[in-house]
């Protein structure tokens, strides 16, 4: 049986709909139920579900937030999922755990592969570069996945904001000089499904331990995924805003996103045999299910 926390999110969700579809054995924990910030509540719920594998896809993620809340930055991405990842090595069973592009700063000018050295520039960031350490500081069967701007048609994200904000302006500004991949919740969900699948067909190997990327393939900028958003959108009768491209200085948020956050992912081909598809592909499905939900989308 598979423990996923963060259940409710977007990625937990997905997670969710996938075993479900599968008759994958799991059980799926949320706040208040579980929460990073009441430690108590960790080991309550790991020890209740006696799960063989845990999937940790619970995190603190409002990046700007969190240059104001250290703590529960610190809660959500470092001490909390440390504290799930001891639980799992006690039990001896895998860990895995969800991490994020922000742990670079963007600065290499190529997509990072994962023995780049990491400089995050942010509370954020930092907090999930030092969980990633604390976890792979322990003994357990632990496997890191970094991804990049997931999104779906569940939960805050780029892509709802977008077609929120195109529904109430004619005129959207959107950073152009930011590059990274954005990455479906879903292709993310079925790519750890397919990692748990192999680790059940061959038994826990060495080379299953560490850090991997895993992104959907290709890239863009935000001003090109919110273009390619209203493109998509405009085929069903939407009335797409115009997008114009900005510098990150015209848009200052507290927080400083990575210039270009790419991430290789052969490694997680190589080993697990996973690759996740194009960006492109599976935008429509997603902002099909978006403009799905109406107006309050």
């Amino acid at each position: 049986m598979i423990l996923i926390t963060g259940g409710s999110g977007q990625l937990g969700d997905a997670l969710v709909k996938l075993c479900t579809l599968q008759g994958i054995p799991f059980k799926a924990v949320a706040r208040p139920e579980f929460d990073f910030e009441r430690p108590e509540t960790i080991a309550a719920i790991f020890h209740a579900a006696k799960p063989d594998l845990v999937i940790n896809a619970a995190a603190y993620t409002a990046v700007d937030r969190a240059e104001s809340d250290v703590a529960a930055a610190t809660a959500g991405n470092h001490t909390g999922p440390l504290a799930l990842a001891k639980l799992c090595e006690d039990a001896g069973i895998p860990f895995i755990h969800v991490s994020t592009d922000y742990v670079f700063d963007g600065n290499k000018g190529a997509p990072y592969v994962e023995t780049d050295p990491t400089g995050p520039t942010g509370v954020y960031g930092a907090t999930k570069r030092d969980g990633e350490e604390a976890i792979l500081a322990t003994g357990a069967q632990a496997i890191i996945l970094r991804t990049a701007w997931v999104y779906a048609a569940h939960g805050k994200n780029f892509a709802r904001t977008m077609l929120t904000a195109g529904r109430k302006l004619p005129v959207l500004r959107v950073v152009a000089d930011q590059r990274g991949t954005p990455t479906a919740a879903q292709d993310l969900a079925a790519a750890i499904l397919a990692i748990a699948a192999k680790i059940r067909a061959t038994g826990w190997q060495p080379a299953y331990r560490g850090i991997f990327h895993a992104t959907g393939a290709g890239e863009t900028t935000w001003h090109g995924f919110a273009s390619a958003i209203f493109a998509q959108a405009a085929k069903t009768g939407y009335a797409a805003p115009e997008v114009k491209p900005i510098t990150t200085p015209e848009y200052p948020t507290p927080t400083r996103r990575p210039p270009d956050s790419r991430l290789d992912g052969a490694k997680l081909t190589a080993v697990f045999g996973v690759t996740l598809p194009d960006w492109q592909d599976s935008l429509p499905a997603i902002v099909q299910g978006l403009l799905a939900l109406g107006p309050s989308a």
